[in-house]
């Protein structure tokens, strides 16, 4: 059995002359937590972009939760969960209209989204706050609900871009009880992260430099590779070799 939720080979976009993702290849497995990082510059926010069907390839070939990156991008949107730091929820509507805003656009039934919304309020205990505007909300309770509102309608795959930025350590924590609880129930998460430490978490790492993938595999396997102890010391070795800036 195929259990591949992302397939990409030799995916390639350019802008004019420059290319800035330069021929990617990798697999991520159901229910797989895979980490995807890169210097600003190094390519990786145009590879997500791709992957989640907001933009389109200029070369290569993939498919993401069963289709085509090539061609159905607005059917990508529609299976896949995304968070994103710089915005991810309206702060001027109320913790409830959120979560029926955003279910609604997965096109969740009306059952369904009572039935998620009492799941997902009971697990943040966030009960209290159902009326309260996103807005008033401390910054790591947003993405706590950011998280839950991306995956409320069980995708089979959520890609989240700095989940856990600037928030404080227990909420980055908490975060990861979350990514972790997805991924047991078979959800693929698919994360980047400048927090080197966080990398250790993930099941397998690629990490881009210049628009390419310059390393993947296991934690553990990338730094017997480079005969090092911290996936710090690993990412550090390979942006070293960087060219280019952001």
């Amino acid at each position: 059995m195929d259990d591949r939720v992302i397939s990409v080979k030799d995916l390639c976009k350019d802008f004019g002359t420059f290319r800035a993702v330069d021929r990617i290849t990798f697999d991520v497995h159901r229910g797989e937590i895979f980490g995807f990082l890169g210097a600003n510059g190094a390519g990786k926010t145009t590879a997500m972009r791709m992957l989640c069907g907001l933009s389109y390839p200029t070369a290569g070939s993939g498919t993401v939760a069963g289709f085509d990156v090539m061609t159905q991008g607005e059917a990508i949107k529609r299976h896949i969960g995304y968070m994103s730091q710089r915005f991810s929820l309206y702060e001027d509507l109320t913790v409830w209209e959120n979560i029926r805003l955003y279910a609604g656009i997965y096109g969740m039934t009306r059952r369904q989204i009572l039935r998620r919304t009492a799941e997902l309020l009971d697990r943040l205990h966030f009960r209290d706050e159902i009326h309260t505007r996103v807005g008033r909300l401390p910054l790591g309770w947003k993405q706590k609900l950011a998280f839950s509102v991306a995956t409320i309608h069980c995708p089979e795959v959520v890609f989240l871009d700095e989940p856990t930025g600037g928030v404080d350590p227990v909420t980055r924590r908490q975060i990861w009880e979350l990514i972790y609880e997805a991924a047991a129930g078979g959800t693929t998460i698919f994360v980047t992260t400048h927090y080197m430490d966080e990398a250790e978490y993930c099941s397998r790492v690629s990490i881009m430099v210049d628009g390419q993938i310059r390393a993947l595999g296991s934690p553990g396997e990338l730094k017997t590779k480079f005969a090092v102890q911290t996936m710090d010391e690993v990412f550090r070795m390979l942006a070293r070799e960087a060219k280019r800036g952001e």
